[in-house]
C-alpha cells in the first residue's frame, strides 16, 4: 500500500489551519504532519517533518508567502499549493507564485454551508493529491528571462483563415507564457482556455501581454479575431469561436461547466473543430484531469494538426496524457519546442506557396 502524502499546512489563521487539516485528514491518502503559523516556524518544521506537499498562505506576518516560496524553490524545491484570496487584489501575487514554481492555488475556505464545505473539500483534496506527484523544478529552471529569441518568419508566409487553439490547467499559466513569448507579431489568431478564476484572467492576460511580441487580451463577446493577437477565455465563461462575415469572432457564454470547468478546453476545441476544420492547430498543455482530450480528438478528426505537451516537461500530465491515451495528438513535444512547432504548422514556406 502506498504511503500517505505528508502535508504541512502553513497559515497564520488557526481556523484556516484547522479547516484544511480536517479536510485532508478525512482522506486516508494524506497525513497532515503539522501546521505552522509563519514561514520561520514552517522552515523548522520542514526540516523536522520532511513533508511531501505544503499548503502555503500568501499573506502572513514576519515574511510573506511569496518571499518564503522564492527561498524555498531555490534551496529545497517541493510541491506547494498556494492559499490565496481569489480576488483581483490577490491575482498578481498568486500569479507571481506560479511563476516562482508553485504547483497550484485555491481560495481561502469560505465554508458558509454544508454544500460549500463539500465543494471546497473535493477541490483541495484533488489539488493537493495532484501536487504530490507534480513535476517540480528549481527556481532557476522556471524563471523566464528576456533572452527568448523571437522565431523568425524569414522564408515563410503565415496561412490565412487559420487559427491556433491552446488549452491548459495546472501549471498552464507558465506553460502558456513559454509558448507565447517567442512568437512573432503576425502569428495567426490564438484562442486559449486556461482554468483560472474570474478575478485572475484579466491580470493573467496583462502579464502575458507585457512580455510578448503578440498582443494578449482577455476575450470579450463578439470580439473579432485578428492575426498577432491571442485571446484568453475569461474566468467563469466558456470561449468558443463563430464565423462572422468574412472573419471569425469570440463567443462567450455561461452555460453549465464541462468537465467541472468554465472555461472548458473541450468547449473551445470543439468549436474550433466545427468552425475551422483542417484550418487550425490544437495544442494541449499541462493540466490536471481530462478536459480538452476529447475536443483535441474532434479537431484531429476534422483534419487539424494536434499536439500534446510531453510528460517530462509537464507540471501535471493529466490533460495531455489523456489526449495521448485516446490518440488525439499527432505529435508529443517538450514545452521548449512547442513555439517552433506552432509557427512551422501555421506557415507556408515560400517554396510551398509558389508550388
Amino acid at each position: 500500500m502506498q504511503a500517505p502524502v505528508k502535508v504541512l499546512v502553513i497559515d497564520d489563521s488557526a481556523a484556516v489551519c484547522a479547516v484544511i487539516s480536517n479536510i485532508l485528514s478525512s482522506d486516508n491518502r494524506f497525513d497532515v504532519v503539522g501546521t505552522a503559523a509563519d514561514p520561520f516556524e514552517a522552515r523548522e518544521k520542514i526540516k523536522m517533518l520532511n513533508p511531501d506537499v505544503l499548503t502555503l498562505d500568501i499573506e502572513m506576518p514576519k515574511m510573506d508567502g511569496v518571499t518564503f516560496l522564492k527561498n524555498l524553490m531555490r534551496l529545497r524545491p517541493m510541491p506547494v499549493v498556494m492559499i490565496s484570496t481569489l480576488t483581483q487584489k490577490g491575482a498578481d501575487k498568486t500569479l507571481e507564485c506560479l511563476e516562482l514554481g508553485a504547483v497550484d492555488y485555491l481560495g481561502k475556505p469560505e465554508c458558509t454551508s454544508d454544500k460549500s464545505l463539500e465543494d471546497y473539500s473535493h477541490l483541495i483534496i484533488r489539488k493537493v493529491h495532484a501536487a504530490a506527484s507534480a513535476n517540480v523544478r528549481r527556481l532557476s529552471d522556471v524563471q523566464y528571462h528576456d533572452d527568448h529569441a523571437i522565431i523568425s518568419l524569414q522564408g515563410k508566409t503565415i496561412k490565412s483563415n487559420f487559427i491556433c487553439a491552446i488549452g491548459a490547467s495546472t501549471g498552464g499559466t507558465e506553460a502558456i507564457k513559454e509558448v507565447l513569448v517567442r512568437l512573432p507579431k503576425n502569428t495567426p489568431p490564438i484562442v486559449m482556455a486556461q482554468h483560472i478564476p474570474e478575478a485572475f484572467s484579466a491580470s493573467f492576460a496583462k502579464r502575458l501581454n507585457d512580455c510578448c511580441q503578440i498582443n494578449v487580451v482577455e476575450a470579450r463577446h463578439g470580439m473579432p479575431l485578428a492575426s498577432g493577437t491571442a485571446y484568453l477565455a475569461p474566468g467563469d465563461s466558456h470561449l468558443s469561436i463563430v464565423k462572422s462575415g468574412i472573419g471569425y469572432q469570440c463567443q462567450l457564454d455561461k452555460t453549465d461547466p464541462v468537465n467541472r470547468h468554465r472555461p472548458s478546453v473541450d468547449v473551445l476545441f470543439n468549436s474550433v473543430a466545427n468552425v475551422m476544420g483542417k484550418n487550425a492547430i490544437g495544442i494541449i498543455l499541462t493540466g490536471m484531469g481530462r478536459d480538452g482530450a476529447n475536443g483535441l480528438l474532434a479537431m484531429r478528426k476534422q483534419g487539424a494538426l494536434t499536439l500534446a505537451q510531453d510528460e517530462a516537461s509537464s507540471v501535471v500530465w493529466g490533460m495531455p496524457g489523456a489526449a495521448v491515451e485516446i490518440k488525439a495528438a499527432d505529435d508529443i513535444l517538450p514545452l521548449s519546442r512547442i513555439s517552433q512547432w506552432l509557427i512551422k504548422n501555421s506557415c507556408y514556406s515560400l517554396k510551398e506557396k509558389n508550388d
